[in-house]
């Protein structure tokens, strides 16, 4: 008995982001995702577990969590019963193959994956059985919810051998909710229909959360051979298929090669079902195969058997369904494309690139590891996932940002469960009333990012409605005269529908929460923060880290306004008259931001005007000193934090303090226990510009000394010690997981944007390569490549593919690594790269869209300068010198020039730097 030496790992092989790994189902835990537009979303492992549905309530397969990865025994199969040897699985499901892949790696089958953008191939083979089979996974860019399936076996011995083959798809068929509550009564409600291609499952009612309601959903498991051909007959009864004492990784009609039960045209009622499909006995030549097709269908209603056998069930329409998969997904991730001196790493930022795509489609749930959630995205995912498809997907995203905004009530909160049509919002699941603090400042991070990318300053002055239900005073209070009857949009006193522009949405958003402080004069946390694990100081609590957020949003709000002045002309907006009493510097009553009663008093006085309508009166503001307000609070509070926030323990090292707990006290620096640091109270001081250069300096080598972890990475917090119950649950979580001290890339991501956008680059590049070194060393992290939400104490990644991070990477790979980005509509080309990252012939590029333009940016560094030695000297485009302004070592162009070329083209611009 030996054990074969596991992989090294992931290998790319082609330029759209193929890869390929030896031995795949040595490794626990992996899967891969399947998607389409039209809501089929799958997922896949080595030995095809996994699960595939349409949303919560209609599961084709049974859900499964990570563990159920490898507890589970029913997954898809495709069986080969062999004349003489008996049953092989070409999925390696078999209780004889998973003893040998374990135990006796003599006998184990030989297994190669390979997988591009959104498909999935595993060739495993058995000399024994003289057998191997490639199985081919994907789900078509069609408006149909069904994921394909293509099993090519081969004979691989020296002599003719005899084939029975069988398709085994477990069904499910019904909502997730059932899967411990009534998973034998639901059963009761199954009606299975064999047909001519397969085996069909229509429950009569759906229970779930909805009531018990007729269901209307059907669920197939189609197949053919290559040419066609149908099967020969159907195991539809998951007890009979297995049998007696069997099970699905040891069924009792594969291996006693039994003769198939029903053929076309039975119906079942009663029980639950499996899509298992036989097919004709085969005698192989040696060298020879056989294509087979499976299709996993979800429809509304009963399928419509003849159409989907037309569109699906060939290998003719399988190639071709395939290739038109890899275009879509290959001209999605197109959009941005990375072209450095690490083509290694070019190729892994594609798989990073499509994450955010994914998370549009998946949400942040249906995927093993996002095992939470009904679907759907929460209110701070939404924004953040924006800043990506502002890069990827611009077209529809004016009218994505103008709908999000209606999820903001005059309080400054906003509804936090988003759902799938435009103004379906929630307070929160089961109507749960939490407002978690750092919810208002997103919206204009991701508005700003739009504005500089388009400059289409008039979507600051676009009517939006506002959100509104019975919870009041960011959810400390009950309106009684609000009912749910009156809708869920803000109204006047006289019944009018209210309506403000998109910049008075910021406006509340923002300056609200400086005046909702607590007794240390820092914004109160609420009910969290960005971290949602520090949920248990509501009271007391305060998040210094998103103080800082704040004040950086309002100063450069305050920036925009008069940029928006200079650029459009515009002298005075309109606000509502409630606001203009936080507005104080342009009323008669100011108030002393240094006392936290005043504030209180003046949040209160307001929160009483707009408890259950407004006036809906308008007052003009002058635009300059609108925003000589904001700076005014912006400065107050950057001096506040630099004075009171900033903190030195016994060593000598200093940073920002981010949290109080709900007893009051300082989260942060020297304890008993050790020393308390958190990188998220570092990133927002940073990025906001409150840390001065020399406090982000002395924050790094305080980073590097407390968070810093050779095997892991940036930790999101030093080791605390005990659960924390005046902090939040995340302490409960053990250290080096999860919220708790793992390395989560978001935030490491967010502190390399960080020192990226205040000129410390080396530092910014350092984070950067530990969180591609981590996530790409696959005998440590196990996962496909990409980036996971977290690196945990072992380094392994965990939820992979449904993180924000992806976002964020992206973003600063394009607008701070490659410096392509917007000023109020104006092209930005400010590069940061180092030397290394230029190629052999000292060129570095990107493509990505800006001003609706397919661009490839050139930066030419023939001498191999380092960052901080060059400026540009040179513009052209499309060969053409042309004219820029300078901006910092690089140059600003028109938007007009660029609007000006043809559209569905290339267009080159080319960037010659020399030394300065």
């Amino acid at each position: 008995m030996t054990q074969k030496k596991l992989t090294a790992g992931w290998t790319f092989t082609g330029k759209h982001g193929e890869f390929q790994l030896a031995n795949p189902d040595r490794s626990s835990y992996l899967y891969f995702p399947l998607v389409n537009e039209a809501g089929m979303m799958s997922s896949i492992t080595p030995t095809w577990h996994g699960d595939s549905k349409a949303d919560q309530n209609s599961f084709l397969l049974a859900p499964v969590s990570a563990e159920d990865l490898h507890n589970s025994r029913a997954g898809r199969n495709f069986w080969v019963y062999i004349e003489g040897k008996g049953a092989w699985s070409a999925a390696g499901n078999s209780a004889s193959q998973i003893t040998s892949r374990i135990g006796n790696m003599d006998e184990a089958d030989e297994v190669h994956l390979e997988a591009g953008l959104l498909w999935h191939r595993v060739t495993r083979q058995n000399k024994k059985f003289g057998i191997r089979a490639e199985a081919t996974s994907f789900v078509p860019m069609t408006d149909d919810k069904v994921e394909l399936m293509q099993v090519k076996i081969t004979n691989i011995s020296d002599k003719d051998i005899g084939v029975t083959p069988t398709a085994a798809i477990p069904f499910y068929a019904r909502s997730a909710d059932d899967i411990r509550d009534h998973r034998h009564v639901t059963s009761l409600l199954h009606r299975t229909y064999t047909m001519k291609h397969g085996v069909e499952v229509q429950p009569t009612l759906s229970f779930d959360e909805r009531g018990h309601r007729v269901n209307e959903t059907a669920y197939s498991v189609l197949g053919s051979e290559a040419d066609g051909t149908a099967p020969v007959g159907y195991f539809p009864i998951g007890e009979e298929f297995i049998g007696e004492g069997g099970s699905y990784d040891w069924p009792e009609a594969i291996v006693t090669n039994a003769a198939a039960h029903e053929t076309s045209g039975a119906e079942i009622d009663g029980y639950e079902s499996v899509g298992a499909l036989r097919f004709k006995d085969r005698i192989l030549a040696p060298g020879e195969s056989l294509s087979y097709v499976i299709a996993m269908a979800i429809t509304n209603g009963r399928v419509n058997e003849e159409q989907y056998e037309k569109d699906y069930l060939s290998a003719a329409r399988f190639d071709a369904l395939l290739e038109d998969n890899k275009q879509f997904w290959q001209a999605k991730v197109g959009t941005v494309e990375f072209y450095s001196g690490d083509s290694n790493h070019d190729e892994w930022m594609k798989w990073v690139t499509l994450q955010p795509v994914l998370r549009r489609l998946f949400g942040c749930s249906f995927l093993p590891h996002h095992d939470y959630g009904r679907g759907g995205r929460g209110w701070r995912d939404l924004w953040q996932d924006c800043l990506a498809l502002l890069i990827m997907e611009p077209q529809d995203v004016r009218n994505l940002l103008w709908n999000n905004y209606a999820g903001v009530r005059m309080d400054g909160s906003n509804a936090t469960i988003i759902g799938s049509k435009p103004g379906d919002f929630r307070a929160d699941r089961n109507n749960i009333p939490r407002v978690w603090m750092d919810h208002g400042a997103w919206p204009f991070l991701t508005t700003k990012l739009y504005l500089d990318q388009s400059g289409d300053t008039e979507f600051l002055f676009e009517p939006q409605t506002y959100f509104k239900d019975s919870f009041v005073k960011r959810a400390k209070a009950r309106d009684d005269r609000w009912a749910p009857e009156a809708g869920q949009q803000l109204k006047t006193a006289d019944g009018a529908v209210y309506t403000g522009t998109i910049l008075e949405h910021i406006l509340i958003q923002n300056v609200i929460p400086f005046y909702h402080v607590g007794a240390h004069n820092n914004i109160l946390l609420e009910g969290a923060d960005w971290n949602d694990g520090l949920d248990m100081a509501t009271k007391l609590g305060e998040s210094v880290t998103f103080t800082a957020f704040y004040a950086g949003n309002l100063k450069d709000l305050s920036d925009m306004l008069l940029q928006v002045k200079q650029m459009t002309g515009v002298s005075h907006v309109e606000i509502n008259e409630e606001m203009l009493d936080l507005l104080d510097t342009l009323t008669a009553e100011k108030v002393d931001y240094a006392s936290i009663a005043d504030k209180r008093e003046r949040l209160e006085r307001y929160y009483n005007t707009v408890l259950t309508t407004v006036s809906g009166v308008k007052v003009s503001v002058d635009i300059e000193q609108l925003a000589a307000d904001l700076m005014k609070k912006a400065d107050w509070m950057i001096s506040h934090l630099r004075q009171n926030e900033w903190i030195q323990n016994s060593e000598g090292y200093s940073w920002f303090n981010g949290y109080y707990n709900n007893d009051g006290e300082r989260v942060e620096g020297d304890t008993p226990g050790g020393v308390r640091m958190t990188l998220t109270g570092q990133v927002f001081p940073i990025m906001s510009g409150v840390a001065t250069e020399e406090q982000i300096r002395e924050t790094v080598q305080s980073v590097d000394q407390f968070l810093k972890d050779d095997k892991i990475g940036y930790r999101l917090n030093s080791r605390f010690g005990g659960i924390q119950q005046n902090l939040g649950r995340a302490f409960g979580f053990a250290f080096g997981h999860k919220e708790n001290g793992a390395m989560f890339s978001h935030m490491t991501v967010m502190y390399a944007n960080a020192l990226y956008k205040r000129g410390f680059v080396r530092e910014g590049r350092t984070v950067l390569e530990s969180v591609y070194e981590l996530s790409s060393d696959f005998e440590r992290s196990r996962i496909y490549p990409g980036i996971p939400e977290y690196i945990n104490a072992k380094g392994r990644g965990m939820y992979h593919f449904l993180t924000g991070s992806a976002s964020w990477l992206l973003l600063t790979e394009l607008t701070e690594v490659f410096g392509v980005k917007g000023k109020l509509g104006k092209l930005l080309l400010e590069p940061k790269l180092v030397e290394q990252q230029f190629d052999m012939n000292g060129e570095a590029s990107v493509e990505t869209l800006f001003a609706d333009k397919k661009l490839r940016i050139i930066y030419r560094n023939a001498s191999k300068l380092d960052y901080g030695q060059y400026r540009v000297q040179e513009v052209k485009l499309n060969g053409e010198i042309i004219s820029y302004a300078a901006a910092g070592h690089g140059c600003l162009l028109d938007r007009q020039l660029l609007s000006a070329l043809a559209d569905d083209q290339l267009h080159t611009i080319e960037v010659t730097l020399f030394a300065k």
